[in-house]
């Protein structure tokens, strides 16, 4: 099933946080090629604390064979690993934060996984990245594809590459 992962890091060395979480999907167990890596761009934090600095976003996608809760509980392994408590409050400043975007044309709604990503479709630093690789895809739920959510998007916070490649 084709996946979206959403990568984002605003603490530390980012880059090195990003770079690590992207090598770690790839030794996920039932992902397969082929990947697809957006640019890295610099964004503005979103509902964060005050003073929380900016993040580092991209998104990438894989083929995964197997169920998204397993999916899920990958890549929470992987934001432990890279110093993310489990227990860390939402829209703190952190480490590392993986969200899956979506699983194919997939619709969740548990406590624990919701699909498509419920607010993917309202955030810049999402879309952007999103284009980069999907332009054409239409999230379950949505009428218009990623590139046409992120052209009438209102959110105006900033969102700049910063890499082509990483």
């Amino acid at each position: 099933m084709r996946t979206g992962i959403a990568l984002g890091s605003n603490l530390a060395n980012r880059r090195a946080y990003l770079d690590s979480a992207r090598e770690q999907i790839l030794r996920i167990p039932r992902s397969r090629a082929p990947f697809l890596f957006s640019s890295l761009y610099e964004t503005d934090p979103v509902g964060c604390e005050p003073g929380a600095q900016k993040f580092l976003n991209a998104a990438m996608e894989l083929e995964y064979a197997g169920e998204p809760q397993d999916l899920l509980s990958e890549l929470r392994k992987i934001e432990e690993s890279l110093g993310r408590d489990p227990d860390h409050a939402r829209n703190a400043s952190r480490t590392v934060d993986l969200d899956l975007l979506y699983f194919g044309d997939r619709t969740i709604d548990q406590e624990e996984l919701q699909l498509p990503h419920p607010r993917s479709h309202l955030r810049r630093f999402v879309l952007a990245p999103l284009a980069d690789i999907r332009p054409e895809l239409i999230l379950p739920g949505q009428t218009d594809c990623v590139q046409s959510l992120l052209e009438n998007l209102t959110d105006n916070s900033a969102v700049v590459r910063v890499a082509d490649e990483w």
